[in-house]
């Protein structure tokens, strides 16, 4: 089975005050959770995908974490990944390293990068019931305000629509994107389609916090009278 989690930030310590305010008592606490949460899903030949910025830790510190979580490891670099350049990091510890990579999931193309591509490859491909197949999967952003950015992209995308080479037909633009940030599933890696139902309720409860602002806001003005 293949899993998919992005920007752990194992032995990142100012995470717990600032940005993502994990609610953690220290980063030795933070550490050993999220080992536990990784260790309590993935088993010793699972397939693990991890979207970069996995730890702030030494070569040494990093080392020692890779042998206690279980699982075949793959790295997509991420701008934190600095024990990546210490010369006596074992990088074999990782099944590879990269800074982008193209797979495929149960007849899905998956593309793999640390930071968002809006504009990604294989976009407009579809299966053989005319569904979109490609995912795109990133990290990097957490929950900060680019998220909220490419939210309002999606949406812009989602209103658009394209001609299909050959056909000429008008369709809808597809626009499969997906943040792993690992507090989104609870530090646990999940499946190509765990994440998808993820950020299917993520984009539920945004469509839903939308309506209720609109509701608030057509309360709030004033009435006019006619005369």
């Amino acid at each position: 089975m293949r899993y998919y989690i992005s920007d752990c930030h194992f032995f990142h310590r100012s995470l717990l005050t600032s940005m993502d305010k994990r609610p953690f008592e220290s980063v030795e606490e933070m550490n050993e959770f999220m080992i536990n949460q990784w260790n309590s899903r993935i088993k010793k030949n699972d397939e693990v995908v991890i979207l970069g910025d996995f730890s702030w830790g030494t070569a040494e510190q990093t080392e020692e974490l890779l042998k206690r979580l279980n699982g075949r490891k793959y790295l997509i670099k991420g701008n934190h990944d600095l024990y990546l350049k210490d010369k006596n990091f074992d990088e074999s510890l990782f099944v590879w390293v990269k800074d982008y990579a193209e797979v495929h999931d149960n007849r899905r193309k998956v593309v793999l990068c640390h930071y968002p591509i809006v504009c990604y490859n294989g976009q407009y491909r579809l299966d053989e019931n005319g569904q979109p197949k490609t995912w795109m999967l990133y990290g990097h952003i957490h929950n900060t305000h680019d998220q909220d950015l490419i939210d309002q992209y999606a949406k812009v995308v989602g209103k658009s629509s394209h001609k299909r080479i050959g056909s000429g037909e008008e369709a809808p633009i597809p626009f499969q994107m997906i943040n792993c940030f690992c507090v989104r599933s609870n530090y646990i890696p999940l499946t190509l389609d765990e994440w998808i139902e993820v950020e299917k309720k993520r984009q539920a409860a945004l469509e839903a916090d939308e309506k209720l602002l609109d509701e608030a806001s057509k309360l709030a003005e004033p009435e006019t009278t006619g005369k």
